[in-house]
């Protein structure tokens, strides 16, 4: 009988120059590349939005989590009239300092829409690609949830408030409020005020060209070549669900998984089967020698 506990893989936490930039990033696990992409809102960063998944992925891949260019311990400043791109241009410069060709991406939000980005820039480098209510579906076209107002909207007016911020999270990320404890509001709260951060927000409205930040207006979307998956809470008050047969109505190799009662936060709020899913997904590809 097998009594061995899970075993625990010890991060490592380092930065890389990209062009202007230093991007700070954690690494745990052995294995196929995993790159794991935060979100967008205020005071995200990479490690605090994947702290429920790392360890159980790190078992099977080498799973590398950045903070964002704008984001957590990264410099701070995003193009704002392409924001996808430069992300995922970051991305790529991250890989390349790190001597990585090929890896597979798993993008929550802004980090979704930076991974889709990815995929259509440089295919050839993705293996797989997971996206969890993804930003840049329909954004030309639909009006913007309150949730996504609300994220644009977090340094206007009066300017950052705790108040302002336990509404986007524990209101618009997530069904249950409940499950998201006052210290992640807090931590948030204090990475959304950091002097930098206020100097130069990463995210604000109104989106200075939405055609730019919009795939389903980009022809190479219908001949992505990566194996994809859609990860997405019906209940999501950010980005509509209803993207996700968007996305599969678009791309020619895309799959589709929707979470009952679950907002914006599959990663979070259903980190048991998001952990389980997205793994068996990314595993199939070595193990059936899929080639994106």
């Amino acid at each position: 009988m097998n009594n061995l506990a899970p075993q625990h893989h010890a991060p490592h936490s380092a930065s890389v120059t990209v062009g202007h930039r230093q991007i700070a990033y954690t690494e745990l696990g052995q294995g196929p590349v995993v790159l794991m992409l935060h979100g967008g809102g205020p005071g995200a960063s990479g490690m605090p939005n994947y702290a429920a998944n790392v360890q159980a992925l790190a078992a099977h891949f080498r799973v590398i989590v950045p903070d964002m260019p704008g984001y957590g311990a990264s410099t701070k400043g995003l193009d704002r009239g392409d924001p996808f791109g430069d992300l995922a241009t970051a991305m790529f410069g991250l890989l390349d300092a790190l001597d990585i060709e090929r890896v597979s991406v798993v993008g929550n939000s802004l980090g979704g829409a930076c991974a889709l980005r990815m995929a259509l820039d440089q295919p050839q480098r993705l293996e797989r690609l997971v996206l969890m209510g993804p930003g840049g579906i329909n954004m030309s076209r639909a009006e913007p949830t309150p949730g996504l107002k609300r994220l644009l909207g977090y340094y206007a007016g009066e300017g950052p408030t705790m108040d302002k911020l336990r509404a986007f999270v524990q209101g618009d990320l997530v069904y249950d409020a409940s499950g998201v404890p006052e210290s992640v509001v807090e931590q948030r709260y204090q990475a959304s005020i950091d002097p930098d951060v206020l100097a130069n927000p990463p995210l604000i409205g109104p989106i200075e060209d939405p055609a730019k930040v919009d795939f389903l207006l980009d022809p190479r979307l219908a001949k992505c070549p990566v194996p994809t998956l859609v990860l997405w809470g019906t209940e999501d008050k950010v980005n509509p669900a209803s993207g996700g047969a968007l996305l599969q109505q678009a791309m020619p190799y895309c799959d589709q998984y929707l979470f009952s009662r679950t907002g914006h936060w599959v990663q979070w709020e259903r980190a048991a089967e998001f952990n389980a899913v997205v793994s068996l997904f990314l595993r199939h590809a070595r193990c059936q020698g899929v080639a994106a």
